[in-house]
């Protein structure tokens, strides 16, 4: 297989993140495309061998007010029936939900902050396990959430949020959640994402980026293991 990944990004601070060095390392490309200023029609959907659509604060079903989510869900729903590995975060995540046929909508809460993954029990047998709540805190930034697609496994939840994870066969898998952030990076979030801080009762900037000094190296440790070997995995099913 080729090692070119393509890099979906909708705001230029939610970035590849710890995924970034472990492509590196296994001797992948990596190419952004930076949605509003390339066309997301022009990438070939079978060209990559590994897409990753990230994160951003827009609605994954406001097709009206943002046109280019129906362009990069054509693209999503050729790679997922290709059979092509594929991974979502957060808006991502919500995205390859929706191509797989589930209803994505506004959560009863945002999910802003820091907490513990509670893995199922594929979950424990998947690249996953690495994030474990008995091993890392994770880094959630979420209003909306979606229902599990049909035919989808899921892999961790948190009490707020049932489907934090899932794989959707050996090719797909999803993040509601944030194991890409870096803590070294973390202050972009909080300026880029001010006002919703600022509207989010019980969230504040000087909790957040406490919480991410503190919990944020055990995660990016984790996050490469889980990246690694996921990558791994999808080099050796797929030649």
């Amino acid at each position: 297989m080729n090692r070119e990944a393509l890099a979906i990004r909708h705001v230029h601070f939610e970035d590849l993140g710890t995924l970034e060095p472990v492509l590196g390392e296994r001797a992948w490309s990596v190419r952004y495309l930076d949605v509003g200023l390339a066309r997301v029609e022009a990438p070939r959907p079978e060209g990559p061998a590994l897409t990753v659509v990230l994160g951003g604060p827009i609605a994954a079903y406001d097709d009206l007010s943002y046109p280019t989510l129906k362009p990069l869900l054509a693209l999503l729903e050729k790679r997922i029936a290709a059979g092509l590995p594929t991974l979502g975060i957060c808006l991502g995540a919500q995205l390859i939900a929706r191509v797989l046929g589930a209803r994505v909508h506004a959560a009863p809460q945002r999910e802003i902050g820091w907490s513990p993954l509670t893995l199922t029990e594929a979950g424990r047998h998947s690249p996953v396990r690495h994030l474990d709540g008995s091993r890392t805190s994770m880094l959630h930034w979420h209003g909306d959430t979606f229902d599990l697609p049909s035919g989808a496994v899921r892999l961790a939840s948190t009490t707020a949020c049932e489907n934090q994870a899932f794989a959707w066969g050996s090719n797909v898998l999803a993040f509601q959640c944030h194991p890409e952030i870096r803590a070294d990076r973390f202050e972009r979030w909080l300026i880029g994402h001010a006002s919703e801080i600022a509207t989010t009762p019980g969230i504040d900037a000087i909790r957040l980026r406490a919480d991410t000094e503190r919990f944020g190296p055990a995660l990016e440790r984790a996050a490469h293991e889980t990246f690694g070997e996921w990558l791994d995995t999808i080099a050796a099913g797929n030649g």
